[in-house]
């Protein structure tokens, strides 16, 4: 049985229009897209330090602007879209794009130097958003949380080289050119003797030899260059492609890349301040980034909480000395002894009024003259027992080792700062801990499960900070496009751009440029002299 049935059906694509629709008709207006316009048409590029990367027309044809450009990996970034080739795919067939850029079509070339060389710009807008969001009282001020993240470089784990591994290649290197060396005199002796040994396959010839033996030693002699670099720099390893990359483990995981620092402000979960390193733990970072996160938040005193990774006594001290409040669980480090029921330093008790130590049966252990110096480089004093108390003590088993005589333990000059730091644990620890995790899992996860964000593609320390700076700068743009809409968002751009004149004289700059570049394209199409019209100035609504 048939049956007719009628669907929709659309325009025809041949049929004309008396008046055709513009492009301005296709994006509306709360589509995001001229949020980015808005935001960026808001910026003064030449104080962020952004620089013109030049045209891929040929010879002669200006430069893009980098507002333009900016734009672009704006609109990318936040589609998840990183490529350069694939950011001018999209610039040639998507529509917001086209409204965004105007129809211009900009290289992959020219996309990606912009990445490359302007990532003290990108670094600068990504310090100058905050600042935004501070004055649209989007930042609480009082309370951020600070983590790290291993993020994949452009570099392989081959290339990363540690001292280990390349005395491990120089020494089978060191084992192939004896090989080498042996065949060439059992061949020098079958030679002289003019004896031919029938073997199985055809032996190597003196010339192939040769040539092997030279690429070993081409190859020893490049890693014994890598192991003097190595021992010239103090550093564990040596990248021979990126060269600030490094091997990173943590958790049985290891990554070839960087360790990305953040500070979280609580109250939306914005990112006021990041870093990004190369280290593999997170010890020694706290201070740093909670002093970045102060500076940026603009505030006289902070609370940061962090994780286990983040304990180390100077950082709590410096913290403390510029009025930072830290909250830093205390790793355990008493597990294996209390594994093998003994006592660890958590089971003795300090006095700080007579100055001793007491032992869990009751003896003072007496500060030592002199002070040490630790590894780390801390100056600590020493505390030991008795060894007549020592001898007869009824728990010296889980105290001392078989020969040992008398038990030491080691203080931190400034061991009060730790003692403060863990009363404070004991207080407000567990529930500063479960902020915590509310608040510094949220941009990683965003960025890297979300987003797709794992690596980075670009290398060294100052392109991939600029990179990272682009994808906490767009984190934070979609974080405060949904909190308070578009219409506050432009009505906010349109007073900031308001207020200083210099940044009405850059516009008109910007503007008559324009107008001059489209006058002598046209002047000289028709070698007649042309009438500009008015310009029709006016900020975004």
């Amino acid at each position: 049985m048939t049956t007719h049935r009628t669907y929709k059906s659309g325009q025809s694509r041949d049929q004309a229009s008396f008046l055709p629709p513009c492009l301005e008709d296709y994006v509306g207006q709360d589509n995001s897209v001229r949020a980015i316009d808005a935001y960026v048409d808001s910026l003064d590029l030449n104080e962020l330090d952004f620089r013109d990367v030049g045209s891929d027309g040929g010879a002669g044809q200006p430069p893009y602007d980098p507002a333009d450009l900016l734009k672009l990996y704006l609109y990318g970034y936040l589609h998840q879209v990183r490529s350069s080739r694939r950011l001018e795919r999209e610039a040639r067939r998507n529509v917001e794009l086209m409204w965004l850029l105007r129809g211009l079509v900009p290289g992959y070339r020219t996309i990606a130097n912009f990445r490359k060389d302007n990532a003290a710009g990108l670094t600068a807008a990504n310090r100058d958003f905050v600042l935004l969001a501070r004055s649209l009282d989007l930042l609480g001020g009082a309370l951020v949380a600070i983590d790290g993240a291993f993020f994949h470089g452009d570099a392989s784990k081959a290339s990363i080289r540690t001292e280990k591994r390349l005395q491990q290649q120089m020494a089978a290197v060191d084992r192939s050119i004896a090989e080498y060396n042996a065949a060439v005199a059992t061949n020098d002796k079958a030679e002289e003797a003019a004896a031919a040994v029938v073997a199985p396959g055809k032996p190597l010839s003196g010339e192939d030899i040769a040539q092997k033996l030279a690429a070993l030693r081409q190859r020893r002699a490049a890693a014994a260059t890598d192991l003097a670099k190595l021992a010239e720099s103090g550093d564990g390893q040596i990248s021979r492609t990126d060269p600030d990359a490094r091997l990173l483990a943590k958790h049985g995981q290891i990554v070839a890349g960087y360790n990305v620092q953040i500070a979280v402000d609580d109250k939306h979960k914005l990112i006021v301040a990041s870093e990004v390193v190369n280290e593999g733990n997170d010890t020694g970072q706290l201070y740093a980034m909670a002093q970045a996160a102060k500076a940026a938040l603009g505030v006289a005193a902070l609370t940061a909480v962090a994780d286990a990774g983040y304990d180390n006594g100077e950082t709590l001290k410096a913290c403390e000395g510029d009025a930072i409040t830290a909250y830093v669980p205390p790793p355990d480090r008493g597990q294996r002894l209390k594994a093998q029921d003994r006592f660890s330093i958590a089971d003795f008790r300090y006095d700080t009024g007579a100055d001793v130590y007491r032992c869990p049966a009751g003896s003072e252990l007496r500060p030592m003259h002199g002070q040490k110096r630790q590894a780390s480089g801390k100056m600590a004093i020493r505390y030991a027992s008795r060894r007549s108390v020592c001898r007869v003590c009824p728990l010296r088993a889980r105290c001392l080792a078989g020969k040992g005589e008398r038990r030491e333990i080691e203080r931190w000059a400034d061991e009060d700062v730790i003692e403060r730091h863990r009363a404070r644990m004991r207080a407000a620890g567990e529930d500063m801990m479960r902020r915590r995790k509310a608040l510094a899992e949220h941009p990683f996860g965003t960025l890297k499960c979300r987003a797709g964000y794992r690596h980075f593609l670009v290398r060294g320390f100052d392109k991939v900070r600029g990179e990272w700076s682009l994808m906490a700068l767009c984190y934070n743009f979609s974080r405060v496009l949904r909190i308070i809409g578009l219409d506050r968002w432009r009505a906010q751009l349109a007073r900031r751009a308001g207020k200083p004149l210099r940044r009405l004289a850059v516009a008109l700059l910007r503007a008559y440029c324009r107008v001059s570049r489209y006058t002598a394209a046209l002047r000289q199409a028709s070698r007649a002299p042309i009438r500009v019209p008015p310009l029709a100035l006016g900020f975004p609504q």
